[in-house]
């Protein structure tokens, strides 16, 4: 028997789907990437956004066409919110939260299909976390450290999709961060949807998000291995400067900070209940650049929120320019059935919207261009990632997350370190010599 599995959406689900294939291939099922023939078939969903909606929907009723010639068993999970968890309910045979991923097996064999049972380690599924993931990569590897959210943003689902927030012990977290580095694991990201609030829920019980750094840290100083620990995605309101001296006092800990902006005005991060002003996220940032001064500094940006007028956007544009950031993801606005802005009327047109995002990448492309030319002549370390879409070349990523290729190597580096000379520079990218 074969399975295909889709995931869509953040890193999160992303490792998700690496425990989704743990449970799968332990009943048997070996992997394709050719969804003609497979017999079970699977989305890790994301309800964020509606365009990655709209591809399960181009996804089931494909599958389900393919039902009329032969039998194939279909399941959806992930973060999905309860209008489209409806829908879905009706189009696919099984449908479950990725949070009872360990009764799966049950789920499947109820449609009446033969499974290995003695393959199948019930023990260790006790709960979702303790399910050990199938990952992707032999070299990097995501690690969940908490679920849910309780900020409530106005234009964010998550809260409900995923449900408040849940720190996971910190012992798991730690015992799988070293065994993922005793494995040889070079990069290492750390998840939630806001990490920095982690043992929050469990206070005089468990480790604040300080505490849990600490403690990875402590894993990189006993040991000769090398490797680089990431986390995503803090919140601007609880990044402390005590989560920013624990980085710069420990190697492992990469030099790389995502810090959220979402807008860089006032009035529409009241209406989208970020909890901080501009200058407190200015203050964030300075404490950054004073604490990191070599930390590379991402961010998230929404366009055309509900309500945004052309001077609010400019603020916006201002704060790009002000903050030069090295990345910056930025999303149009899309109302999200469930999150409280839903209710708002959409009324920055598409064309607007299109518009304010065009300039805001040309803001990333002029502050991300200059960090990088300044980067020409310099030595750095490097992971090289695989090969490159440019022939000839292998790609990799600066321990501050710059892609970078690296012309005429083997691809036999693939998944180590390496020392190249930076020699020439693009707007968002960089080109090293091996040394």
């Amino acid at each position: 028997m074969k399975y295909a599995l889709l995931h869509l959406g953040c890193q999160m689900n992303q490792s998700d789907a690496e425990r989704a294939r743990t449970v799968i291939e332990e009943l048997g099922y070996e992997h394709t990437d050719i969804e003609e023939d497979a017999d079970l078939l699977g989305i890790v969903a994301c309800s964020v956004r509606q365009k990655a909606i709209d591809r399960v929907y181009a996804r089931i009723n494909t599958w389900n066409s393919w039902k009329n010639r032969r039998n194939l068993l279909t399941f959806v999970t992930g973060c999905i919110l309860p209008a489209d968890r409806e829908k879905f309910a009706s189009l696919f045979d099984i449908l479950f939260d990725i949070t009872e991923l360990p009764r799966m097996p049950d789920l499947i064999r109820q449609h009446g299909v033969v499974t290995p049972l003695s393959l199948f380690p019930q023990a260790a599924l006790s709960d979702f976390w303790g399910i050990k993931p199938r990952h992707s990569s032999s070299f990097e590897a995501y690690v969940p450290i908490q679920n849910g959210c309780d900020k409530y943003c106005t234009f964010c689902a998550v809260p409900y999709t995923r449900g408040r927030e849940v720190s996971r012990p910190s012992q798991e977290i730690l015992g799988e961060v070293s065994g993922l580095v005793q494995r040889g694991y070079k990069s290492i990201t750390l998840l939630g949807q806001n990490v920095n609030s982690y043992g929050l829920d469990r206070k005089g019980t468990e480790m604040s998000f300080t505490e849990l750094l600490a403690g990875v840290a402590g894993i990189g100083s006993s040991t000769e291995k090398e490797f680089w620990v990431y986390f995503t995605s803090p919140h601007p309101r609880d990044t402390t400067e005590s989560v920013l001296r624990v980085i710069a006092d420990s190697p492992c800990l990469a030099k790389q900070i995502h810090l959220p902006l979402q807008s860089g005005d006032d009035k529409v991060l009241l209406r989208m209940n970020r909890t901080y002003e501009l200058d407190d996220y200015r203050r964030t940032v300075g404490r950054i650049r004073a604490i990191l001064p070599r930390a590379t500094l991402f961010t998230d940006i929404i366009v055309g929120f509900s309500g945004e007028t052309e001077e609010q956007f400019e603020n916006t544009h201002a704060a790009m320019r002000e903050f030069a950031y090295n990345m910056a993801y930025v999303a149009q606005y899309s109302p999200r059935p469930g999150a409280a802005s839903y209710r708002w009327p959409d009324d920055v047109p598409h064309e607007e919207k299109s518009r304010r995002l065009h300039i805001l990448n040309e803001a990333l492309t002029a502050s991300s261009g200059a960090y990088n030319a300044a980067q020409v002549g310099t030595v750095q370390r490097v992971l090289v990632e695989g090969t490159d879409r440019k022939e000839g070349y292998l790609a990799a990523r600066s321990e501050g997350r710059i892609p970078l290729r690296i012309p005429g190597a083997s691809p036999s580096l693939i998944g180590s370190f390496v020392d190249v000379r930076i020699v020439k520079a693009a707007a968002l990218s960089l080109e090293g010599e091996l040394l």
